[in-house]
């Protein structure tokens, strides 16, 4: 009867140290926190640049200001993952950013571009962006869905998880699509207005503090971005 308790001690102690040393495998490490003044350049479509919004209303300027960031908006209005593509490296090598949040993929799902050209050049985006020396963050738009915008709850398609698994890149998953399902938040059926961009610059804010890139939050003046 000892040698059988032993044995199932052994059996359980074997399996929470199985257990433990999963969880440290699989536990990603936090980033380390990007000092004030640090550059980072937000690249995306309308969302991005804040259409709609006066420039100090959107959410990458609203960010710098919680995080004392110089946050280059690079967001153009109507922009596809294609163009976006295009103008990267003109982008990286005159801001030479620390951090790139990346915000694309609407436009290409209105304009039905096919999802195999989209993740194609997001991939592409995102080899550039670490081949420069930055950190990729990817954030994930919302199908724009009928129905969902009827019963206020969009939901961004499943190829963003999937790529940011592939490409392991931080995924900002639900925060536009939180609050562009809210018609209190929108200006007009696909963008936020001022009220939404403060809320959707909280969200991403505290996902950016929960993976370590921002540390407290604080509202300072943002350092200068330049143009």
């Amino acid at each position: 009867m000892t040698l059988s308790l032993n044995c199932s001690l052994r059996r359980i102690v074997l399996s929470v140290v199985a257990i433990v040393l999963v969880t440290a495998c699989t536990s990603k490490a936090k980033e380390a926190a990007l000092p004030d003044g640090s550059r980072v350049l937000a690249l995306g479509d309308s969302l991005t640049q804040g259409a709609g919004v006066k420039p100090e209303q959107a959410w990458p300027d609203l960010l710098a200001r919680k995080t004392g960031w110089a946050v280059v908006n690079g967001g153009v209005n109507g922009d596809t993952s294609e163009a976006a593509l295009r103008r990267l490296p003109s982008l990286l090598e005159r801001h030479n950013p620390s951090l790139v949040l990346v915000t694309l993929g609407g436009n290409d799902m209105l304009r039905h571009i096919p999802r195999q050209q989209t993740v194609a050049n997001v991939e592409q985006i995102l080899a550039e962006i670490r081949a420069h020396g930055a950190e990729p963050v990817l954030l994930a738009t919302p199908n724009p869905s009928l129905m969902g915008a009827v019963f206020q709850h969009l939901s961004a398609p499943d190829f963003y998880r999937k790529l940011a698994e592939s490409q392991q890149v931080l995924l900002i998953e639900d925060a536009i699509a939180e609050v562009i399902s809210d018609p209190q938040l929108k200006g007009d059926p696909l963008r936020p207005n001022a009220a939404g961009h403060e809320i959707l610059s909280e969200k991403i804010f505290k996902e950016l503090k929960s993976a370590g890139f921002a540390g407290q939050k604080t509202e300072k003046k943002p350092a200068k971005a330049g143009l």
